[in-house]
């Protein structure tokens, strides 16, 4: 009986074990099998973080005008007769765009001139009877009066005459013609506009808290939506003396040069006036940082022990400033030197193993779309 109790004792204590070491072999299989799933290296591209010089800028919007520019119209009512212009000539000061009929206007000069001679001719015929005494001062005095009244009209017909012609007061390009040869146009009417395109100006505001880094002849860069990836560089020229009450903004107004007429009148412009003296900022790409809802991240490289490649990816949280082309200045967070990831990132998490491969980097120019003309 007791040897039967022994063996029935030994034979469940083998299947104890048995179960034991089952178990034990399953364990090791598990880390084993999960030592195998580990994240393989992700390939990402880098860049150094760098130590450059930074213009800090202010951003505006405002307008295209012209140097000069005005709806063009006459004072007087009339016919036009003749029209010397098309649409979008350019024309020179005091050249005569169109002419309303003025034939009984002219008739009427000619008239109050022959008035006016003869008013001359008694004048000095009367002078001539005065030497001898033939006259009194009175009619000398008569006569003088009559000739400058007989002027007067004559300048003032003329007044009424020269109305009736549309010159070009100053140089520039003019736009679409909107009368019509025999048309009969009332005083006031707009004949045509006329706009002088070089130079050409862009107002635009900017906060009072400028006001102490802007002045005359600072350099401004413009872009407008017309002309993507250019632009152009002109000058402040002018500053308004006062700040609007309302905005607590201030007017300014820059100055370009316009050769090719590829700005006008109206247009609405991105103004970008350099203030300040450089500063020296840490910059990355902006391909680098990643949105986070605690705040911007970078990856950063760094050698680690035990990696299969020796390289490993940190996360760390930045703080970055302003932007300029493709670069973002980063204030905190990161040292000049870093390894930066640039591409790649989205498949990183903190501790990641990762191989290095530059062949193809995001662009990291400063002023990827700036063209000067």
């Amino acid at each position: 009986m007791k040897k039967r109790m022994i063996l029935m004792l030994a034979a469940v204590a083998l299947v104890f074990g048995a179960l034991y070491g089952f178990q034990l072999f399953k364990a090791s299989m598990i880390r084993q099998a999960l030592a195998s799933l580990r994240d393989p290296p992700q390939t990402v591209a880098t860049t150094a973080a760098a130590l450059t010089s930074w213009q800090s800028t202010v951003k505006a919007v405002g307008s295209v005008r012209a140097e000069a520019g005005a709806d063009l119209a006459l004072e007087s009512s009339g016919t036009v007769a003749k029209i010397n212009f098309k649409s979008g000539d350019e024309v020179r000061e005091g050249q005569v765009l169109l002419q309303l009929r003025d034939d009984q206007e002219v008739a009427n000069l000619a008239a109050l001139k022959a008035t006016a001679d003869v008013s001359a001719i008694i004048l000095n015929r009367d002078q001539e009877q005065l030497k001898i005494h033939a006259v009194s001062q009175a009619t000398i005095d008569s006569d003088s009066a009559n000739l400058k009244k007989a002027l007067a009209q004559v300048t003032e017909q003329q007044a009424v005459v020269d109305k009736k012609t549309l010159k070009a007061p100053f140089s520039g390009r003019l736009g679409i013609r909107s009368v019509d040869l025999g048309q009969y146009v009332s005083a006031g009417t707009t004949v045509v506009t006329l706009q002088s395109l070089n130079p050409i100006f862009i107002d635009f505001y900017l906060p009072q808290q400028a006001l102490a880094e802007v002045k005359a002849g600072q350099t401004v860069k413009a872009t407008v939506d017309t002309y993507p990836g250019h632009a152009f560089e002109g000058t402040v020229t002018a500053i308004s003396p006062k700040v609007d009450a309302a905005s607590r903004n201030v007017q300014l107004r820059a100055e370009f040069r316009n050769d090719d007429h590829r700005l006008t009148p109206g247009m609405f412009a991105t103004v970008e006036v350099a203030v300040g003296a450089p500063d020296e900022l840490v910059t990355v790409p902006q391909t680098a940082v990643t949105a986070n809802p605690y705040g911007d991240i970078v990856f950063v490289v760094e050698k680690k022990e035990g990696s299969a490649t020796g390289l490993a990816a940190r996360q760390v949280f930045v703080k970055t400033g302003a932007t300029r082309g493709d670069q973002v200045a980063v204030t905190s967070g990161i040292e000049p030197g870093d390894q930066i990831v640039v591409a790649g990132q989205m498949k990183l998490h903190n501790g990641s193993q990762v191989s290095v491969n530059n062949a193809v980097t995001p662009a990291d120019d400063p002023a990827p779309t700036i063209v000067d003309r």
